[in-house]
C-alpha cells in the first residue's frame, strides 16, 4: 500500500478535477491529524485520498462506497483501510465509526468541501482564510448548499475536537498544498454562491 498506487486508482476512476482536489484536501487533513496524534501518516493519508475515488462512477448509495471497497479488496488493501473508507457513509449500518481513523475521516470530509468553497470566494483564496470566516459561511444556508452542516458539527463532536479549532486545523493543513488545490487565489466574493 503506497501513495503512488492509491493516486493511480484515484486518477483511473475520477476525471472530475474538483473531486480529485477534494480527495487531496482530505488527504492533507488526514495526514496532519495523523502527525498530531502520533498515528500512521501514510495509512491515514491514503484513507483520505481514496475515500471518494469511486464516487464519480457510482455516486448513489450504497454503491458508493461499496463498489470502491470491492475494488480496493481486489488491489489488496487491508480491511481496516476499507472499513475506514466505508465508515464515512452514514447509510451503511454495519460500518459504525468506532476507530479514531474512522472518526477523523468523517470529521474532515464535509469540512474540507466547505473550506474549499469558502476559499474560492476570497481574493486570496485559502491563504488568509480563518475559522471565523468559515463559520460565518456555515450559517449561510445558500452557500455551498450541498455541504451538510450537521455532518460537520457531528463529525467534530464525535472526533472529540472543538469545532473552531478543527476548522482552523484543516485550513492550515490545506494551506500546505494550496497550489495543488487551486486555492492560492479565489475568484472573489459572490462567486459560487
Amino acid at each position: 500500500m503506497n501513495r503512488s498506487n492509491a493516486f493511480a486508482l484515484v486518477t483511473e476512476y475520477t476525471h472530475n478535477q474538483g473531486l480529485v482536489k477534494h480527495m487531496l484536501a482530505v488527504e492533507a487533513a488526514m495526514r496532519a491529524y495523523a502527525r498530531k496524534l502520533g498515528e500512521d501518516e501514510e495509512r491515514w493519508g491514503i484513507i483520505g485520498l481514496l475515500h471518494d475515488f469511486d464516487y464519480e462512477r457510482w455516486p448513489d448509495p450504497p454503491n458508493h462506497p461499496l463498489q470502491g471497497a470491492e475494488i480496493l479488496r481486489q488491489h489488496g488493501y487491508p480491511e481496516d483501510v476499507i472499513y475506514a473508507i466505508k465508515s464515512h457513509a452514514d447509510y451503511l449500518p454495519d460500518c459504525p465509526r468506532v476507530h479514531l481513523v474512522d472518526k477523523a475521516l468523517y470529521a474532515c470530509d464535509e469540512l474540507a468541501g466547505l473550506i474549499t468553497a469558502a476559499a474560492l470566494v476570497r481574493p486570496n483564496g485559502v491563504t488568509d482564510l480563518t475559522a471565523a470566516s468559515v463559520k460565518k459561511k456555515m450559517k449561510s444556508k445558500g452557500f455551498a448548499r450541498t455541504v451538510k452542516r450537521e455532518d460537520i458539527e457531528r463529525g467534530a463532536a464525535d472526533f472529540g475536537v472543538d469545532l473552531t479549532e478543527h476548522i482552523q486545523f484543516i485550513i492550515d493543513a490545506m494551506k500546505t498544498i494550496a497550489g495543488e488545490l487551486g486555492l492560492l487565489q479565489g475568484v472573489g466574493e459572490g462567486a459560487g454562491e
